[in-house]
């Protein structure tokens, strides 16, 4: 069983082994670098400060009661954004549904505050990554993200998210093809 569990600062020695153990396993994954988050960037209030960005959401997967996975989102560069960081499945809960739960929560979080796009960046030759987010909905953009140290560029993809305007659209073509089914009927029984 899957539990998505959203952390507060408070969490932090939670976000913190996770976020260790995730760039130690799987440093092709991430722009940040495990040197980067040990020795003198290993201090709790570094920690919490991550988890308290304005505006953002960190969680947590469990998986059958242990830590599973980790993402979060936060508000993007332009009004409307949410930008999806940090996915980490571990090694032995992946292929389980864990990373997929994480984007839809992330998702789904975007979209009750409003959001009308989902984006991310995805490490180039990532492509346990690209597949999840294409199975997802998600597009590649191409590498128009942050420059990396080899000189490569990060991919962005993107999602289109619902907003009450599309649900509303989603209604008008509901209710129209009901009442053009109706019609029809009608016109059967006439002939």
């Amino acid at each position: 069983m899957i539990n998505i569990r959203t952390l507060s600062p408070d969490d932090w020695p939670l976000w913190r082994e996770l976020r260790l153990v995730a760039l130690a396993e799987a440093p092709y994954a991430f722009s940040s670098r495990l040197a980067d988050w040990q020795g003198d960037g290993d201090r709790e209030e570094r920690w919490r400060a991550r988890l308290e960005l304005p505006g953002s959401l960190n969680l947590i997967a469990e998986l059958d009661g242990s830590p599973a996975g980790m993402v979060s989102g936060i508000p993007g560069p332009n009004a409307g954004t949410v930008e999806l960081i940090s996915l980490w499945v571990a090694a032995d809960a992946r292929g389980r549904g864990v990373g997929e739960r994480l984007v839809r929560a992330v998702e789904q979080w975007a979209t009750d505050t409003g959001a009308e796009r989902l984006h991310l960046a995805v490490m180039p030759g990532n492509e346990h990554a690209f597949a999840l987010y294409r199975r997802l909905g998600l597009h590649d953009t191409g590498p128009h993200g942050d420059p990396l140290p080899d000189g490569r560029r990060e991919h962005v993809m993107a999602k289109h998210l619902p907003t009450d305007r599309d649900a509303h659209r989603a209604d008008v073509r509901r209710v129209a093809a009901e009442q053009a089914a109706i019609w029809h009927e009608l016109l059967e029984r006439l002939k």
